[in-house]
């Protein structure tokens, strides 16, 4: 007497599969989506975004030139406090002749904790002035702010 084996259930299989190349689909995406878009460097939008992504990054030296010049000839430091993640996204601009709004929302992502990471959101608005054509920032949201506004270089 030959003792048969049960076949594997083919629905079983195929979702078994199906599952696997959804994984493999997913990991793709995450893995080759990129960089952000890079805005015109010409317009608020753009000056604001590359002064985000200088903050961010540590890279202080580049924030400041996206300043006013008065701005970045007396800056004073901001001290600086317990790292966090911080996501930047653009939610509205308004331009004008010569100064524009742009209204972004923040994201500050802080450490591990047991139930994990806690976030903090809130909207900010940056503003801008045109110095000698180009646009320049003349205040940043305080999350992403370098310069002490309180403090005046003698």
């Amino acid at each position: 007497m030959e003792v048969q084996r049960p076949r594997p259930d083919r629905t079983l299989v195929i979702i078994l599969v199906v599952l696997g190349v959804l994984v493999v689909i997913a990991l793709v995406v995450v893995f080759t989506r990129g960089e952000p878009e890079q805005l015109d460097e010409a317009s608020p939008e753009g000056v604001v975004q590359r002064y985000s992504a200088a903050v961010v990054d540590g890279d202080e030296a580049a924030a400041i030139e996206y300043l006013v010049p008065e701005l970045a000839e007396d800056c004073v430091r901001m001290p600086s406090g317990e790292p966090a993640g911080i996501r930047v996204t653009l939610v509205d601009t308004t331009e004008r002749d010569d100064t524009a709004d742009v209204e972004v929302r923040i994201v500050t992502t802080y450490g591990e904790g047991p139930f994990g990471s806690s976030e903090y959101e809130e909207r900010g608005v940056f503003d801008l002035v045109r110095v000698d054509g180009d646009w320049r920032i003349e205040s940043a949201p305080w999350p992403l702010t370098i310069c002490d506004p309180t403090v005046v270089r003698e």
